[in-house]
């Protein structure tokens, strides 16, 4: 009995050793791209991070590591470490990386002035070509940028070059939301009117723009057009621009419809 039991802790050992020899091999020597591929798929764990670590430390300038470590952490707010990483990756490769972290600086920080420095900056480096940072137009992006500093005017020719960019039918229908939101906010009335109009143009669900439309209809005196909208707005809230992940500067909510419903009927 005592030599199968001293059998089997040796086989055991073997096994372990074994095990852990493999490990350390792909930890350390198998391919950098396939070990990315499965840190990136971990994305926040403790393995993951530990793989990026080891590969920063082998591939210095491999600028795409230094990036995807720092994703998990700009997703849940802890942008002091998220950015030590995401600047190494902006300073290795910037055409690459500087859109990411203009559009983290947008959408999570609300840092605009930051946030069109890096759109501005990767917008020269890459000359003859239209950036698209995290998938969205840079002009759209710049606009939301001047919009939140509340300069309406350069936000209007920023909003309009994306719709050049894009053409009427594919820019984001956002686009003529702001357009016409920053009308609204420079007292330009029928212009803000005609920008909403051609957000329903592309879908009558868009509840933005009815919003838009019931507040520039009451400004107007036409409060017939404006209890017509603020139904409609009500009627699409399901349609609301959302993500779960970050609140846009023109997200509107069901209460401040509601609010401005029961104004109108007074």
């Amino acid at each position: 009995m005592k030599k199968f039991l001293k059998t089997v802790k040796v086989i055991f050992t073997v096994l372990f050793l074994a095990y852990t020899i493999v490990i350390l091999y792909f930890l350390f020597f198998s391919p950098k791209e396939e070990r990315f591929i499965i840190a990136e798929n971990k994305q926040g764990v403790y393995l993951s991070q530990s793989m990026f670590n080891i590969l920063t430390f082998q591939h210095p300038d491999f600028s795409d590591t230094y990036f995807e470590q720092s994703v998990s952490f700009n997703k849940r707010g802890d942008f002091s470490k998220g950015f030590q990483l995401l600047n190494k990756a902006v300073e290795i490769d910037p055409k690459l990386h500087l859109g990411y972290r203009g559009w983290i600086r947008l959408r999570k920080m609300r840092d605009f002035d930051k946030a069109l420095i890096d759109f501005n900056r990767l917008d020269s480096l890459t000359t003859n070509f239209v950036d698209a940072p995290w998938g969205e137009d840079i002009d759209f992006l710049r606009g939301e940028c001047y919009f939140g500093n509340n300069d309406y005017q350069k936000a209007i020719d920023f909003f309009n070059r994306s719709v050049n960019n894009q053409k009427e039918d594919w820019a984001d229908i956002q686009t003529f939301v702001y357009l016409g939101i920053c009308e609204y906010e420079l007292g330009n009335y029928e212009k803000a009117v005609s920008e909403f109009k051609r957000a329903l143009n592309q879908s009558e669900n868009t509840c933005e723009a009815h919003f838009g439309l019931a507040k520039t209809y009451q400004e107007m005196g036409n409060l017939e057009k404006a209890k017509e909208h603020i139904l409609k707005a009500e009627e699409n809230i399901g349609y609301k621009r959302n993500d779960i992940y970050n609140e846009f500067l023109n997200e509107i909510y069901l209460s401040e419809i509601l609010e401005f419903k029961q104004q109108l009927n007074k």
